[in-house]
């Protein structure tokens, strides 16, 4: 390994000091270059190009098992462990399937309103239209919830929060920064999905405080809510893969 470390380093530092600071011999070095490659390296050397061609045919999905099938159907005979360690030299690895989470429990008696938007997600001014939905990112800790409010009109994140629970407090903390943000006027459409959260007691008496009429998606539809599914679509697979992935989506509105 030092050998084949100064072989590849020795464009950019002189061989000398590369073999003082690894401790091993010039001569040594020299002796090591000279030496034609070993069988196993020449065979390794062929079996790369085809584990990275099964790896890209299966779009990043592949690990080294059924990569290793794939080269049996080549006939070729070789173990786990050196696909395996292959792969980790090339740089390769299987692309996880992503953590999945439940955030809508539509399951409930709670009152369901109506869907008075329709799929019809235009406003001709702010405050107009505002649709909100939960969704949930991986972190070393656990999972964390996050409860986004958009602005149709200009899709600004208008109330945002973030909590380790779904109880109703999370969806309430992004409806409370929206209303101190914006402020807005009598008829004001909030539209969501039918989760216990938004059907809740706490969050329609809230919207009915403040003249805002409720509109809820129909049960398992997302293009019901597609503004705000969009909108998250993204942003669980960009940052820990987080932003979003409506193109014309802003910054938070201040």
């Amino acid at each position: 390994m030092k050998f084949a470390f100064i072989s590849a380093e020795k464009a950019k530092q002189p061989t000398s000091k590369l073999c003082r600071a690894l401790g091993v011999s010039r001569s040594g070095y020299y002796a090591w270059s000279r030496r034609p490659p070993s069988a196993r390296a020449v065979s390794d050397a062929k079996l790369v190009p085809l584990i990275r061609i099964s790896h890209a045919q299966s779009r990043g999905t592949y690990g080294s098992p059924r990569v290793l099938r794939d080269l049996h159907a080549l006939a070729h005979r070789v173990s786990c462990k050196r696909v395996a360690r292959l792969m980790r030299q090339e740089g390769l690895a299987a692309r996880r399937r992503r953590r999945y989470k439940a955030t809508t429990n539509s399951r409930h008696s709670l009152p369901i309103a109506p869907n008075v938007v329709a799929r019809t997600f235009y406003a001709t001014a702010p405050n107009e239209l505002w649709v909100t939905d939960l969704t949930y990112i991986w972190t070393w800790e656990g999972w964390l919830f996050v409860a986004a409010i958009l602005d149709v009109f200009s899709r600004r994140v208008v109330g945002w929060s973030v909590a380790d629970h779904l109880r109703t407090e999370l969806p309430m903390e992004a409806l409370g920064m929206a209303l101190g943000i914006r402020q807005p006027e009598a008829g004001l459409v909030h539209h969501s999905d039918q989760g216990c959260q938004y059907a809740s007691e706490l969050y329609r008496s809230e919207l009915d405080s403040q003249r805002i009429v409720c509109s809820m998606s129909r049960v398992g539809d997302c293009w019901d809510n597609a503004v705000a599914e969009s909108f998250f679509a993204r942003s669980t697979t960009t940052s820990a893969r987080s932003t979003t992935r409506t193109g014309d989506t802003q910054p938070l509105a201040t």
